[in-house]
C-alpha cells in the first residue's frame, strides 16, 4: 500500500480503523484467525488469545501493549502472514458485518468528492492491506513490524498509537501543503482525539462519553456506527 497521496489531492479524510470503520479490532481478530491457520491446537489458541487480550488491561500503556503484541509474530514469514490476512478478510466479507455501514458510506462519499482517504491504525499491513484495497483507500498509516529476510523479527519499526496518529497525519499533509482545516477525521476512542483535533471536520463514531463530550464542545458530528 502506498504512503503517498495522489497528486490531485486537495483535502484528506482520515479514518481510524478498529471499531470506527470496522466493527472489530483488526489486529486481535486477525490474530485469532492466524492461530488456527498456522495449526495451533484449540487449547493453545485459547491461551494465546487470552494472553494477547491481556495487553489491553488497564494500566498497560497502549504503545507498550502494541509493541508487545507484535512479538507474537516473531519467526513467522511475511508471505505466510500476508496470505493469512487475505484469507481472514475474505472470510469476513463472506459472513458480513465487518464494516460500519454508515462510516463506509461516508468514506465513499469523500472519495466521490475527490478527497484522498487515509486509514490510520495501530494494526499492521497483514490485516489492513486487504481492507484498504477493498475500500479504495489511498494511504495506510499503521504500525510497521520489522521484517528481515522475509521474516518478522518481533520488533516494531513504527507504532501508530495515540499521538503518533496525529503526528503522522500532520506530516502527510505538510508534504503536500494541504491545510488541516480542509480535512476530515473519524474516530471512536480517546486515543483518536489528537487526530480529531487536528482537522477542521471531525466525526465521532459510537457513544464513548469523553468523545461525545468533546464533540459537544467542538461542534463535531457523530455517526452511530451501524454494522453492515
Amino acid at each position: 500500500m502506498t504512503t503517498a497521496l495522489p497528486t490531485t489531492t486537495h483535502a484528506v479524510a482520515f479514518f481510524d480503523v478498529d471499531e470506527t470503520l470496522t466493527t472489530v479490532k483488526t489486529m486481535f481478530d486477525f490474530y485469532d484467525f492466524f492461530l488456527e491457520a498456522v495449526g495451533h491446537t484449540p487449547q493453545e489458541q485459547r491461551r494465546l488469545r487470552q494472553d494477547a487480550r491481556d495487553l489491553l488491561r488497564p494500566g498497560m500503556p497502549r504503545e507498550q501493549g502494541n509493541r508487545l503484541f507484535y512479538r507474537r509474530f516473531a519467526g513467522y514469514r511475511y508471505e505466510q502472514t500476508e496470505a493469512a490476512g487475505r484469507a481472514w478478510f475474505a472470510q469476513h466479507l463472506r459472513h458480513g458485518g465487518f464494516f460500519h455501514r454508515d462510516v463506509l458510506e461516508a468514506l465513499t462519499a469523500h472519495q466521490e468528492r475527490g478527497l484522498a482517504t487515509v486509514l490510520v491504525s495501530g494494526s499492521f499491513p497483514a490485516a489492513l492491506d486487504p481492507v484498504a484495497a477493498h475500500v479504495g483507500a489511498d494511504v495506510v498509516l499503521c504500525t510497521r513490524p520489522e521484517i528481515q529476510d522475509g521474516v518478522y523479527t518481533g520488533d516494531v519499526l513504527t507504532t501508530m498509537i495515540g499521538d503518533a496518529k496525529a503526528q503522522a497525519a500532520r506530516e502527510l499533509l505538510h508534504q503536500r501543503d494541504i491545510l488541516p482545516e480542509e480535512c476530515h477525521a473519524y474516530g471512536d476512542h480517546v486515543s483518536d482525539l489528537g487526530l480529531l483535533r487536528l482537522v477542521g471536520h471531525s466525526v465521532v463514531i459510537g457513544d464513548h462519553p469523553e468523545l461525545l463530550a468533546e464533540a459537544g464542545r467542538c461542534g463535531w458530528q457523530r455517526l452511530a456506527g451501524v454494522p453492515a
